[in-house]
């Protein structure tokens, strides 16, 4: 692994698959102002990177993905420089968000607070079968915001409230069924799940895959008539490229 920065290690294997490691922020993988800067840095020099076909996004402790926010940290701000924290983190998770190859969250053991808005900003969530996930915000004085607005996109408007207003903590089969992640891997077996996730992804087409996720964006924004119509010049543009010609004849060509 090679360190782009402090608390950003960087893995790539020949398909095109980019690992994406938090380092340095501790047994959970805390997220302080300095590891949010950081890993926000590494985020938007690899989204310059057009060979990049999917990114996996890890953290360094197998304990958690990113256990949160540093409570410590917050604990000592007032308005101002609170403001100023959760805009970091904001751009941390947008960073995530618009990254323009699909990401997908490799989640061990605890995800929470902060750490699910990163995990809800990916495109794609993996768990291991002990997972854990909650948003415990409103117990230490604090409500849930940013990126915490995906979660009733994700997981409807019922459970995002009962979620964000009880800070129950909910395990992996749980997440699974209200569609919080995509998949619980059995004990053991968190990177061979992550790892069959990823070749689904590479078995498309990758401008397509990067086309179909900025329209993604865009339809979590705009109303359906602009949706649609978005939509007709992404198709148009898919085919300046001979990804379309090329795919097409090779499934044309496996029915004959």
């Amino acid at each position: 692994m090679d360190m782009l920065n402090s608390h950003c290690g960087v893995s790539r294997d020949d398909r095109g698959v980019v690992r994406l490691t938090i380092c340095k922020a501790g047994a959970l993988n805390i997220l302080g102002s300095a590891a949010i800067d950081a890993v926000r840095a590494g985020l938007e020099t690899l989204a310059a990177d057009s060979s990049i076909r999917v990114l996996v996004l890890c953290g360094e402790s197998e304990k958690s993905l990113i256990g949160g926010a540093d409570i410590k940290e917050m604990a000592g701000l007032d308005q101002t420089s609170a403001e100023t924290f959760i805009t970091r983190l904001a751009g941390l998770c947008e960073a995530v968000r618009v990254f323009p190859a699909p990401v997908v969250a490799r989640i061990p053991g605890w995800c929470l607070g902060g750490g699910l808005e990163v995990a809800a900003a990916c495109d794609l969530r993996v768990a291991s079968h002990n997972a854990k996930f909650s948003m415990p915000e409103v117990r230490v004085g604090i409500p849930s915001v940013i990126h915490a607005a995906l979660l009733p996109r994700l997981i409807g408007w019922g459970r995002a409230r009962r979620l964000l207003l009880t800070a129950e903590t909910i395990d992996a089969p749980t997440a699974l069924d209200w569609g919080l992640i995509d998949a619980v891997a059995p004990e053991g077996g968190l990177d061979a799940a992550v790892e069959q996730t990823v070749e689904a992804l590479l078995a498309c087409g990758p401008a397509a895959l990067r086309a179909q996720k900025a329209l993604l964006r865009q339809w979590e924004e705009l109303p359906l008539k602009e949706s649609v119509a978005v939509s007709i010049g992404a198709f148009g543009r898919s085919f300046l490229t001979d990804e379309p010609k090329r795919l097409m004849q090779a499934f044309i060509d496996r029915k004959r």
